[in-house]
């Protein structure tokens, strides 16, 4: 199966192509030009493969959480090729993808969702499947940093950038930080390539991201008195 992944939910900006088992991928820390980059990323990498878009099965993205308009880049633009290929798309968990970044079996998963909060689950890989998949431990929620739950036994590693915009709160809590690691594409293809052959993908009108908060941001009088 040959498809692209897109994966904007965080400052970087991460394109993957999935060619039959072979993963090419470029990735920018991007600020605010994910819209900008996120395209060309992809015709680049069609390209460095020697191929068109007309040979792309399927279309993957992460649909969050994360930031607001880094979602909706990542949708639109999977939609768009996939609407234009009529393939499918699949939406991934980004805070799935940071798990599969980090390498590691057990990951608490933390992203910074602004508004003094972050977007935080537990993730343990399930090794009995022959397709390995990540098991919920703690489901994915918007909390406040210091009411996020710790997870049960040992073996723990705490990744993404959350840990670094609120590390005072979690250093004592975690053995082991790593808040560099962040959602990839990469990850994302990873994660997509055994749902999309088992049919997973969706038509790309009903594509969708996962905001898991509504609110954008914090009224006048909220910011006071916090």
């Amino acid at each position: 199966m040959k498809f692209a992944a897109f994966e904007t939910s965080t400052e970087w900006c991460s394109v993957a192509l999935w060619l039959d088992g072979e993963v090419r991928a470029l990735e920018e820390r991007a600020g605010n030009r994910h819209a900008e980059l996120v395209l060309p990323m992809l015709q680049a990498l069609l390209a460095q493969a020697g191929i068109g878009a007309a040979a792309l099965e399927a279309v993957a993205f992460g649909a969050g959480p994360g930031s607001f308009t880094g979602l909706r880049i990542a949708c639109g633009a999977a939609q768009g090729v996939a609407l234009a290929r009529g393939v499918p798309a699949l939406g991934v968990s980004s805070l799935e993808a940071l798990a599969e970044e980090s390498g590691a079996a057990r990951v608490v998963a933390c992203l910074d969702a602004r508004m003094r909060e972050v977007y935080y689950c537990a993730l343990e890989k399930d090794l009995r499947r022959a397709v390995v998949r990540w098991r919920e431990v703690i489901a994915a929620q918007c909390v406040a940093p210091a009411q996020a739950p710790l997870p049960p036994g040992p073996g723990w590693l705490a990744c993404g950038n959350g840990f670094a915009a609120y590390g005072d709160v979690f250093r004592e809590r975690f053995a082991e930080m790593r808040p560099e690691v962040h959602p990839s594409a990469v990850a994302v293809a990873r994660l997509a390539a055994p749902r999309l052959g088992a049919g997973e993908g969706v038509d790309a009108a009903l594509a969708a991201p996962s905001y898991l908060r509504d609110k954008v941001a914090l009224t006048t009088e909220e910011r006071a008195r916090r």
